[in-house]
Formats: C-alpha cells, structure tokens, sequence
C-alpha cells in the first residue's frame, strides 16, 4: 500500500496504541502567568551602578518589565499554547480589559492591565518592547498614585482575568513583584479582605508566587502581611506541578543590573514547563500496601516546534491539514479505515493480527509502580539509563497518608544507600519495564536555594535483549610521566566546582532558530550570527594548561622516541607483513596449520580458571587465543569469533 501524506490525522494518531511510551503520550500542562507589578516612588527608583564600566541603570520596576518581556519572547515560540499577562497596580491611569483609562469610571482603581491574559500575540510583545525601552512612554504610563491601592481589590481584578481568560488551564499563576512588605500597616479591615480574596484565588486554582525585592538598608519581611496571603502548598489539582522549590528570598539590589539578573535568573527558574507523564498512579510497596504517586520529567530535550503548512490562497493563511490515505499497490483502490489489519512479518510470511488481539498482546495489567526488591545503589551501572529518569513525588488524592509513606521509604533508602528494583507500567497497553527506584538527595545552591527536590527517581533498566555485544579492545596504558603531566592538565581544566551547570548553557542551535523566528515576527533587523555559550574559551584555556600543554608534548615526543628504540622498526614489521604466500596449496596449508597451533600451544588455562570464568560471567574477559586453546583442548572446535566462542565454552560446562 502507498501512502499520499506522510503526515496523520490527530484521531488516528490518538487510535493508534503505541507499545513504547513516546512524548505523545506525555500531558503537557498549560500554563498561565499573570505579572502583577508595583508602581511606586521606590519601585521606579534608579539605583546606582557599582561598576562603572557597566552604567545599565534598572528601576525595580523596570527590572521586573523586562522580566516580562523575556518571558514572553520564550513562550510565544517554545510554549505557543501558554498565556501570559501584564497588569501593573498603583498607577495613576486606570484600564482593564475594555475600559477606559479613566479612573472614576473603571472597576478597578489604580490598576491598569497593560497586557490582557493571552496567548502573546507579535503585537502583545512589541508593545512590551516599546514600554521597555522608550523612555518616554514609560514615563508617561509608570507614574504612581497619591492614594493608597488595596491588595484586596488588585488579587480580585486578578481573580477576574484568571475566571474570563483561563478558566480551563491546568496550571494558573500569580506573579507578584513588589518591594513593600507591608501595604496596610496597621489597618486590619483592609488585610483581612486581602487574606479572603487570596483564599478565593486559592480556591480558583491559582498559585501565587512572590518575588520581594528589598529596599537599600531595610529588609524584606514576608510576616508582615504576605505569609497570611500566600500558601505553602499547591492547590489540589491533580495536573498541577508539585512544589519543587522553596519561597523565593528577598532579592538585595546592588544595582540595577545586578538587580535585573537576580531577578531574571529567580523568574526563570520557576516559569519552566512542567510536563508530567502520569497522576495519582499506584504504588505498591508490599502485598496490600499501596500509596499514590505523581510523575513528572525534570529534563526533557528541547526542539523547535513543528512547522506546518499554510495556505495563502485567501483572504488570510490558512493552516494546510495533511489526510492520509491508504491504497491498494496493484490496484491503486482506496482503503477503508474498517478493512485495514497489522500484520507482522515472520520469516517470508504475513502474520495478521486484528486490532482486539493487538490489544491483548500488549495487555499486561493496569499501570502500577510494584517493588520486586532492593539491591545496593553500587549495583546500578552507568550504562543502565535508557531513557531519562522519571522524578516521582507523593499524592493524597487516592491515598490518605501516600506522603509520610513516601518519605520513610526515601529516608531509608537514602540512609542504607539501596536502590528498590520495581515492575513498572506507566499506562494501559504500554510495555513493561524494569526500573531502578533512586533515592535523590535535596541539593541547594550556595544561597541556600532548592535546586532539586528530595524525592525519588524512576530509572528504566535494559532487558538482556538490549545489551549488545561489546566490542574487542586492547587496553593500552600510557607511561606513567604522561600520566603525570596529563592529570595537572585535567585539574587545571575543570568546571566551576567541578559540576556541570546547564543552566549557563543554551542550546545555541535552538536559540538560533527561535531568534531568528522572533526578529521575523517582530519585523526587527535579523542577526548576523548566533551566541553560542559551548565555544571553548581558547585564550583561557591558553593560559591555564598552555605551558602544561607543551610539556605534555614534549614528554610524549620523548617516550615516542624511547619505544621506537626498544621496539622492531615499523618498516620491517611492515615488510614482513606485506610477504606473499607461496601459491603451493599444501605448503601455505602447512604454514597457516603452524601458526595456528603455535599461537594456541603457548595459550594454556587450567578448568579450574576457566570453570571460575564461567560461573563468574567473565568469559568475555578473557582472550581470544586463551578460549581458542582450551577448547582444542577438550578437542572443541576452535574457530570463529569471540562470541562464538564463548558460546561453545559456556556450552561445554552446561553438558557437564
């Protein structure tokens, strides 16, 4: 049969049970961010710089626009379906949604919603820019009020534009931007409207995430007012992410720019998409002990979304659908969805297969995490991952009582230093697999900030039908004074704290692709070449080892020199090996039988070590010659590959 589009339908894709667990099968969670951002004397104050070869000079509040802006310059390319909103609250001029600027008349005093909660339009971004980086018209719209604006009424505008713009996303969240810690002071009515509409966005769904900032010489306290607003813990949405990181701390601006990059660096690290692989699945500990987990992949490789096709034939593009249809290779007819059935090719044959016994093939059992056993972590190799590891975290949605469960089996395995083997099946009709269930520690960064949660990892082990043979090599180890000057080399090569940070390290293929994507839609001037953060810094590198370098060298020159004097010279070896046999049949017989029986004659293993290779599993250890000798010995044929000779030792001790 052939094929006209290579493309599928959604719906088919959707009937078409894959029996690996592919990235189609993974839920991505959308998401919608909302920036609510302070305008206030102190907010738009200028602050110094304190290098003066970098003069930048970033108000707190411009800080947090750009903030804003970098944000949406990454969503509307890598997560298109994800909405983001501007709404500034102390401004003189007053707007939301379609209103006015007029202040009397708006619902909302004082709060001016610059970009509505949406799906970043090319407009919506270049509107940002132009706030961002024409003085003027920031100017114009950040000029904060003489009253007083009550945070009651701004997280209630907030609970409007999440209830009319995003009422169905999965993951909502409240972005708040500011430097005063305490807006009421002493008016208790007025905190206590705020405590109740926060509860309300609680309710809603919505996560409020702050971002304090605090002033020169006065530090921010969260007690004052927003510990009463702002909850620990997520709302009770099982497509929610789980609360990976801690409060942010309150960001110390030196500087504008240091200010900026604090904060840029504090944003980005809680508006990552989140993508989760399953909800509330069971996991069953022991017999009749079972708690509720949660699933997510903490990495997840990157790529350009998928270009489509697009008709230009009208009044405005229209997106070009690919059908795919199937036909019959001699007569070109037409196949019916209804008529088509698998087949699996077995030797010449068609094996065909309908689409319920297709299922019961793949049907073994309904998804679960069971632990079969425990096994020291020193056990697992590197070489083990095949895919990336699944971070799995505690529900109480199914199980009252998953969380204290989870956290003493990851106490435990964390203190003994073991790792669970489990029976793994993520969905229906996926293939099972066996996994490493891996205690991971909590790790911080030199602040004191969360960088990875504590929980436990999901590790996919291969079968033995997907180790494959190793290769034959021959270990050849370098003189020891090569060793020497290599290992100063090493040293003096290493990372930043020897850790490899990838949050310094774009991918600069896919920034390339988004930037020029972004200058195309904003109608900007294109680049001329790409950053790229991997190019090896050469004149550091230089400096480092460039004397090392050069004494390496000259250390292997010398005992280059030492061995051509203790060895044969290459162009004899060379002659020797270019010398032709004789054409006499019997003689090079003869000759080839010699040099056979030589090779092996000298070659001789005891039973005993080789009976010890084998009940070890070190056969594959063990040399060619060696495997070769000792089955001429027990009068085995001796010929062929390593592999088949192993496998004829093996069998050798298995008749026996």
């Amino acid at each position: 049969m052939a094929e006209e589009n290579r493309s599928k339908p959604q719906d088919e894709e959707e009937n078409e049970e894959e029996e690996e667990i592919d990235d189609t099968f993974y839920k991505s969670v959308k998401d919608a961010v909302l920036f609510v951002i302070e305008v206030s004397p102190s907010m738009l104050e200028t602050l110094p710089p304190t290098d003066p070869k970098r003069p930048e000079r970033d108000s707190p509040a411009s800080a947090a626009l750009k903030c804003a802006y970098s944000l949406m310059q990454q969503r509307i390319i890598s997560n298109p379906n994800d909405m983001i909103g501007v709404l500034l609250h102390g401004t003189e001029q007053s707007k939301f949604h379609d209103d006015d600027h007029n202040t009397q008349s708006s619902a909302y005093p004082h709060c001016y919603l610059f970009t509505d909660l949406d799906v970043p339009s090319a407009e919506d971004v270049k509107a940002l820019k132009n706030l961002v980086e024409e003085e003027e018209d920031f100017k114009k719209l950040m000029v904060p009020s003489k009253d007083k604006v009550s945070m009651a009424n701004v997280l209630f505008c907030a609970n409007q534009i999440f209830t009319t713009r995003a009422a169905n996303f999965s993951s909502r969240r409240l972005f708040i931007v500011t430097d005063n810690d305490d807006p009421h002071g002493d008016d208790r009515p007025l905190k206590s409207s705020a405590t109740v509409r926060a509860k309300d966005l609680y309710d809603l769904g919505v996560y409020i995430e702050l971002f304090p900032i605090s002033k020169p010489g006065q530090k921010f306290d969260r007690r004052k007012f927003y510990d009463d607003i702002i909850y620990s813990s997520l709302p009770t949405d099982p497509a929610a992410p789980a609360p990976l990181v801690p409060p942010v701390t309150a960001i110390s601006p030196a500087d504008g720019l240091s200010l900026l990059n604090s904060l840029l660096s504090t944003i980005n690290s809680r508006a990552a998409a989140r993508r989760s692989l399953f909800s509330n699945l069971p996991f069953e500990i022991a017999p009749g002990l079972k708690i509720s987990v949660k699933g997510y992949i903490i990495i997840k490789r990157q790529e350009p979304k998928r270009s489509c096709y697009v008709s230009l034939e009208g009044e405005k593009p229209q997106l070009a659908v690919g059908v795919t249809t199937q036909m019959e290779e001699d007569t070109a007819r037409t196949v019916e969805k209804v008529e088509i059935k698998k087949a699996f090719r077995f030797g010449g044959e068609q094996i065909v297969f309908t689409k319920d016994e297709i299922s019961q093939l793949r049907n073994f059992g309904d998804p679960v995490i069971r632990i079969i056993g425990f096994k020291p972590i020193t056990m697992l190799p590197v070489w083990a991952n095949l895919r990336p590891a699944t971070f799995i975290y505690p529900s109480e949605d199914d199980y009252v009582g998953s969380t204290r469960v989870f956290s003493a089996l990851w106490q435990k395995l964390l203190k003994d230093e073991k790792m669970g083997i489990v029976w793994y099946i993520a969905r229906r009709n996926a293939a099972p697999v066996i996994a490493a269930l891996y205690p991971g520690p909590e790790k911080l960064d030199e602040k004191g900030m969360q960088t990875m949660a504590p929980g436990l990892w999901l590790i996919p082990l291969p079968y033995v039908d997907d180790v494959r043979q190793n290769p034959e090599t021959q270990l050849i180890r370098a003189p020891e004074p090569l060793i020497d000057k290599m290992r100063i080399i090493v040293q003096q090569l290493q990372l930043p704290k020897a850790v490899y940070d990838p949050s310094k390290y774009p991918n600069p293929a896919l920034q390339w692709h988004y930037l020029i994507l972004q200058s195309l839609a904003l109608e900007t001037d294109l680049p001329t070449h790409p950053e790229d953060k991997t190019v090896p810094r050469h004149r550091q590198i230089h400096k480092r080892v460039g004397e090392y370098a050069l004494d390496w060298g000259r250390e292997l020159h010398a005992q280059h020199e030492a061995w051509v004097r203790d060895k044969p010279p290459l162009e004899a070896t060379a002659t020797s090996l270019l010398v032709k046999r004789p054409r006499n049949a019997d003689e090079g017989g003869d000759r080839k039988k010699a040099k056979t029986d030589g090779g092996g004659a000298g070659e001789v293993v005891s039973d005993e070590r080789m009976r010890a290779a084998w009940r070890g599993g070190r056969l594959e250890g063990m040399k060619v010659v060696e495997l070769r000798g000792w089955l001429k010995g027990k009068g085995e044929d001796g010929g062929g590959r390593k592999g088949e000779l192993v496998e004829r030792v093996e069998g050798w001790f298995e008749r026996k």
